[in-house]
């Protein structure tokens, strides 16, 4: 049998005990010295920098509704798509509205006719009246023979009547030819060589056309702004009213972020003021921002049954402001959309240290500046 020779177990040898004294009084130092240096910082960056969770992309939108109403005959976007300021959203059926322009042309050259006829009037009336003046004046001469020949017995009275009818139609005929005159310069605005364009009639014919071809212009309904579709069932076919919405947009620039601070946070927040921005959606990613606006009431106020705190038990509850911020580069990254929840860090420039406050007074001209700017 062979016999099996097992080798006897290293032991570890102790540390001197020199070396031990040296780490334990190393970590002695560090240890406190890491705790005051944390502590330090802490207290030197204490209320410097707010922030808050309750924060969300907001967007400008449009809910894009007709002017005219109509039957659509054209659809030229889908939901989701991108759209430039001016271009094509849908059509209305134009027929109706370019009969609309066609009447109201009609209308103007009938103006035009009218105007034209009306100056022809006046001065026929204008000569009607130098007649009259002509007649009246040649049977009033002959009124006066008869009653002189009357007074001398050489006509009869019935010859003195007759002479007195024919001035009374004479006067009448002169009179209702002046009343020609003033009834066509009505018509030309009390001036025969006033221009058709001058003229009230004129005018309002011009009006209607006008209104008539701008109808026509909004049966194409167009982007008002660069921006994406959002939901829409819009089809070729359905009936739609002025006014009735058809389809919303919202902007692809111009983004902001509502932060809902609390009250508490809100000590030290000024216009102007840098913030860093951080989007749920894409984590490690941050935006730079500053503070546009601070709104002048708590969210319960604008609520549609505000607090009633002088009534019943009253418990007191922190309120939130809402805090506008405008991101500044919202086109170095990815694409921010409307409704995306967001973090955000307000930069107060206070600091509880010396150096802090020196800092803090220094930089507080340059808020002011910009809270002014803005």
């Amino acid at each position: 049998m062979t016999d099996k020779q097992y080798g006897s177990p290293v032991t570890e040898q102790a540390p001197a005990p020199g070396k031990r004294r040296r780490r334990n009084t190393v970590l002695w130092i560090l240890g406190p010295a890491l705790v005051i240096i944390v502590g330090a910082w802490m207290y030197v960056t204490a209320g410097r920098y707010v922030s808050t969770d309750n924060a969300y992309v907001q967007a400008d939108r449009a809910t894009i509704a007709p002017q005219v109403a109509g039957r659509v005959v054209e659809v030229d976007v889908r939901e989701n798509q991108a759209v430039k300021k001016g271009d094509v959203l849908f059509r209305i059926d134009p027929e109706p509205l370019q009969i609309a322009v066609a009447r109201a042309q009609a209308q103007m050259e009938g103006i035009s006719s009218l105007l034209d006829a009306a100056r022809a009037g006046f001065r026929s009336a204008q000569a009607n009246v130098r007649s009259a003046d002509e007649a009246l004046r040649v049977n009033e001469a002959q009124y006066k023979r008869m009653q002189e020949l009357r007074r001398k017995g050489l006509v009869a009275q019935k010859d003195v009547d007759d002479a007195a009818n024919n001035l009374a139609d004479a006067r009448g005929k002169r009179d209702s030819n002046v009343a020609g005159v003033a009834k066509a310069q009505s018509l030309l605005g009390g001036l025969p060589e006033t221009p058709d364009q001058e003229l009230s009639g004129y005018k309002l014919a011009k009006a209607q056309l006008a209104a008539a071809e701008l109808d026509l212009d909004h049966a194409t309904v167009r982007a008002p702004i660069d921006g994406t579709i959002g939901r829409q069932n819009l089809q070729p076919g359905d009936f739609l009213a002025p006014g009735q919405a058809a389809m919303p947009l919202v902007a692809t620039r111009g983004l902001w972020i509502d932060a809902n601070f609390k009250e508490t946070d809100l000590t030290n927040v000024r216009v102007g003021q840098p913030v860093s921005i951080e989007v749920d959606t894409y984590p490690g990613k941050a935006w730079k921002g500053h503070v546009a606006s601070i709104s002048p009431a708590s969210g319960s106020e604008f609520s549609v049954l505000p607090a009633q705190n002088a009534t019943g038990n009253w418990v007191k509850i922190v309120q939130r402001i809402a805090v506008r911020i405008a991101v500044d580069d919202e086109s170095a990254g990815p694409t921010l959309r409307a409704g995306m929840s967001a973090v955000v860090k307000i930069d107060t420039g206070k600091q509880n240290s010396l150096l802090g406050r020196i800092e803090g007074a220094r930089a507080e001209p340059q808020t002011r500046a910009a809270t002014a700017a803005h």
